[in-house]
């Protein structure tokens, strides 16, 4: 198994890293969590093992922003806050497993074990295109034709939703569940507001426009072929 450990203390990750080769698998290590974060955006790994108290980026924020990327790998939490409010935390953060310190190497390495034969999705796409349109899931930034375009958190979230159906027609229902997370229309235009500051961002100035209206339907995103 290929594994990313993100641990600030040498002694540790030494420790960890020395006890996980000696059983096969490949580690790679990080000492700070944007170190890690990049990592583990570009590099297709089995398992990270994520210290929480991390310099540069915590490790709960970094696996709330891998999850929030669609990165399906697995998490263990390997720490020293072992409180039920810090696992929950850690858990509720995406974590799938949490150990805490100090701890036996043999419990460590059948938790890396029971997680490595777990079924995951192999979806470690970050990086989302359509035609000469780019969004960077975890690095929240979108280019078209290499030309930086500034988005609202919303309208970051509609793009990334669209993009992912690229070439599908999705409605509005679709977009209010998925985007606004409302499960009911609170009749209002807020979708067709955000679409259009989206169109003025992502089409003007521009010759091709990418986002459609496919009159009483949707919306589609596509590319000229």
């Amino acid at each position: 198994m290929k594994i990313l450990l993100i641990e600030d203390d040498s002694v540790t990750a030494g420790f960890v890293a020395n006890g996980l080769r000696e059983q096969g698998h490949g580690v790679d290590i990080a000492d700070n969590g944007r170190d890690g974060l990049f990592l583990a955006a570009g590099t297709p790994f089995d398992l990270l093992i994520v210290d929480r108290m991390l310099p540069g980026l915590d490790g709960l924020a970094l696996v709330k922003t891998v999850r929030g990327a669609g990165l399906k790998v697995p998490v263990l939490f390997l720490t020293a806050l072992g409180s039920v409010d810090d696992r929950v935390s850690g858990l509720n953060a995406g974590g799938d497993d949490y150990l805490v310190k100090p701890f036996a190497f043999a419990e460590l390495l059948a938790r890396v074990d029971a997680l490595c034969r777990r079924p995951t999705l192999q979806d470690q796409q970050t990086v989302l295109r359509c035609g000469d349109l780019e969004l960077d899931l975890l690095k929240r930034r979108v280019r078209r034709r290499e030309r930086p375009i500034e988005l609202q958190p919303r309208e970051f979230d509609l793009l990334a939703y669209l993009l992912r159906h690229a070439g599908q027609v999705v409605t509005r229902t679709m977009l209010l569940e998925h985007v606004w997370e409302l499960h009911f229309d609170p009749k209002t235009n807020v979708v067709e507001t955000h679409i259009s500051r989206l169109r003025s961002k992502i089409d003007k100035g521009f010759d091709v426009d990418l986002i459609h209206t496919v009159r009483g339907a949707g919306y589609i995103l596509r590319a000229p072929e």
